[in-house]
């Protein structure tokens, strides 16, 4: 069903919104995929706040002229879908792991940082853990020395306490 010129207008400037508050792009070609499967992707995809959304390419690369994903535009071939996130991993995570367990569903690229991504790049980025995975472990970190510090501590204090106990006279 092809698209009138206000439709295809209304399209763009859509996707040109989701282009301006998302932080990745990622590109997969989806031949050959079921709907069942689609829509499982799809339910991830907004679980993890994902934006996904199937787009003739003359359009995608229309709506991201200007922005920071207009480099990954030579990427921008095939029956694709296109994956926006505002959180910098979520859209390569969705799509990695669903491309795990479905072959049909194969990664083409992205763009993170106004820079394009190849499939290992987006696969790298899908690696990357979560923000508040990311928070624990600097917590962990931060609170590392601290307790290092209250062992050294209790430990020479317990050993003050022996060398009394061992001097005290012992009666006869």
């Amino acid at each position: 069903m092809s698209l009138n010129r206000s439709e295809k207008q209304a399209v763009v400037e859509e996707v040109t919104a989701l282009a301006a508050k998302a932080q990745t792009l990622v590109m997969a070609e989806y031949r050959g995929i079921t709907v069942a499967d689609m829509t499982k992707l799809r339910v991830a995809a907004r679980g993890a706040g994902v934006e996904l959304s199937v787009l003739k390419n003359t359009l995608a690369r229309r709506a991201v002229k200007g922005s920071q994903f207009e480099v990954a535009e030579g990427q921008m071939t095939g029956p694709l879908i296109y994956g926006f996130s505002v959180d910098a991993v979520a859209a390569a995570k969705v799509v990695a792991d669903f491309a795990k367990t479905n072959d049909k569903l194969v990664i083409r690229g992205g763009a993170f940082a106004g820079k394009a991504l190849d499939v290992n790049g987006v696969k790298q980025l899908a690696n990357i853990p979560t923000k508040e995975v990311l928070l624990a472990q600097l917590c962990g970190l931060l609170m590392s020395p601290i307790s290092r510090t209250a062992v050294v501590l209790g430990a020479l204090a317990k050993k003050k306490e022996e060398p009394a106990a061992e001097a005290a006279p012992v009666a006869a």
